[in-house]
């Protein structure tokens, strides 16, 4: 797998770490994932590693910094084996745990630059991506024009944004040093237009939510409810839509459980062949599942050994869904 302008091989999957950065609020609703023990996100961290992996993805809101402190933590003595990507754009009050608003200027940027190294304790970042994916398009080229400079300085090694908007990555494209392209893509969601971009213009495709948020894991079902504290509860932001009213999404299980054949074909684990069909949407494709613990990350990362799904299978699910 090439990643982005480096064209440094990589094993196609990576670790996503918003749910190991705890509770934080933002605009005043719990934005964290329920219960995580530092102590058992730092052994799921190691075991990804030693299993191979290298894109880590966290962000500065993560827990309020939390994440890339323990990303900082897993790393130590390790940084030559690992890819970090870390988001910026919202910023946060560590100590209060909240987000406090966007950024603004150049300057906000070399700030939250700043932060985000200490708190990884590195001196450089592999991959810095923009968080805010509907931020004003005609301010894009002050924020592409500023990581370039990062580049330059050394604080980072290559940029891209986390956006589901052709048109906003297209922005970020034009720079030299944009390497990579952030969004969500799993078997219930797919995004043909970021999908194509990203492979025309030759830069990595960061899938996220792989899993929808566990609801893909065959974990939880119809009567399942989430906590109200957690992020997919009763109180989830209005974009939610794998939970409703803190409940799965029931049109999405019933999807699931209609090409449960298909995705568990070989001995996967349901949640390993939706990883495969990530991989199964191109070579370019990383899909980043998020864990809680080793052995969510162990099933996660072995799902790389079974391969892609085939196109024919490919097809049969666009069929069962009912897409072209």
């Amino acid at each position: 797998m090439k990643f982005g302008i480096d064209k440094k091989e990589i094993k196609p999957i990576g670790l996503g770490c918003w749910a190991i950065g705890g509770q934080f609020f933002d605009l005043g609703a719990p934005a964290g994932w329920g219960d995580v023990k530092d102590e058992v996100s730092l052994d799921a961290l190691r075991q990804g590693i030693e299993m191979g992996v290298s894109l880590i993805d966290t962000a500065n809101i993560y827990g309020a910094g939390h994440s890339e402190r323990l990303v900082g933590e897993a790393i130590k003595g390790r940084r030559d084996q690992v890819i970090l990507t870390t988001k910026f754009g919202i910023l946060c009050d560590e100590m209060t745990k909240t987000t406090t608003g966007q950024i603004e200027t150049e300057e906000d940027i070399r700030s939250s630059c700043e932060a985000s190294l200490r708190r990884l304790g590195t001196d450089y970042i592999d991959v810095f991506l923009f968080h805010l994916g509907d931020y004003p398009k005609e301010k894009a080229p002050m924020v592409r024009e500023t990581l370039e400079k990062l580049v330059k300085e050394g604080k980072i090694r290559s940029y891209g944004w986390s956006t589901s908007d052709p048109e906003r990555a297209a922005i970020f494209a034009e720079g030299a040093h944009a390497g990579s392209m952030e969004f969500a893509l799993n078997v219930m969601e797919d995004d043909e237009g970021m999908v194509e971009f990203c492979k025309r213009e030759g830069v990595s495709a960061i899938c996220r939510s792989p899993l929808a948020m566990g609801l893909l894991t065959g974990k939880y079902n119809k009567h399942t409810v989430m906590p109200d504290q957690d992020l997919r509860g009763k109180n989830a932001p209005p974009w939610m839509n794998y939970y409703i009213d803190g409940r799965p999404n029931e049109v999405f299980l019933d999807k699931l459980d209609a090409i449960r054949e298909i995705l568990t074909s070989k001995g996967r684990t349901l949640a390993q062949g939706c990883i495969a069909w990530v991989l199964g949407r191109g070579g370019h494709c990383i899909p980043i599942p998020g864990f809680k613990t080793p052995g969510q990350v162990e099933e996660n990362v072995k799902a790389v050994e079974f391969g892609p799904l085939l196109p024919r299978q490919m097809e049969e699910i666009d069929e069962i869904l009912g897409r072209d």
